[in-house]
């Protein structure tokens, strides 16, 4: 019984985000501001001035976070390759899902895999290192602690995976879990 309600309450969530998320973009078609009023746009080394946002072709936000191991890294640290940010936690169980997929994802391809953890909402963080053990992941792990790059993404249900270029364009957004033909399928997109 414990079961069924728990899958009626992820369900329920499941749709709730994506009416909210359709709602958003909605919304955010007919303005090129953010939220708090700014223009999102940033000088570009070539281009002069690049467009910021979540839309297809838009550059990507960029972002620091702090690794497991301590370091911090940037997304503009991996200009020029293709990538793929996963937004994700150890209590969900369709990230739990698609991890094997993703690890095979990372070893046989060319994509640098930014898997941010929404450290925010685990339980007790020190659960992130053990899972990253358990499934023995070698793509940095990334742990956002004040949910700041989750809000910033507009995050609504995990896991979310952006793709993006070697140009730091979003190229693509899949939302909730991903297997590894849908993962390759993408990556070919870019």
């Amino acid at each position: 019984m414990k079961k069924f309600i728990l899958l009626v309450v992820v369900a329920a969530m499941f749709a709730w985000a994506v009416y909210d998320n359709m709602s958003n973009k909605e919304e955010s078609t007919s303005s090129e501001d953010d939220p708090s009023g700014t223009k999102m746009v940033a000088e570009g080394p070539s281009t002069g001035e690049a467009d910021i946002g979540l839309d297809k072709g838009q550059t990507a936000p960029d972002f620091t976070l702090e690794l497991l191991s301590g370091e911090t890294v940037s997304l503009s640290d991996y200009r020029g390759k293709k990538v793929m940010v996963n937004f994700w936690a150890t209590w969900c169980p369709p990230c739990r899902a698609e991890m094997p997929d993703m690890e095979k994802f990372y070893n046989e391809t060319e994509v640098e895999i930014l898997a941010v953890n929404l450290t925010a909402t685990e339980s007790d963080p020190s659960n992130v290192g053990a899972f990253a053990e358990e499934f023995g992941l070698s793509f940095p792990i990334l742990l956002d602690k004040n949910s700041a790059v989750a809000t910033t993404y507009q995050i609504q249900p995990v896991p979310t995976s952006i793709f993006i270029d070697e140009e730091g364009r979003i190229q693509s957004i899949a939302l909730g879990a991903m297997n590894y033909d849908m993962m390759i399928q993408r990556y070919e997109d870019l």
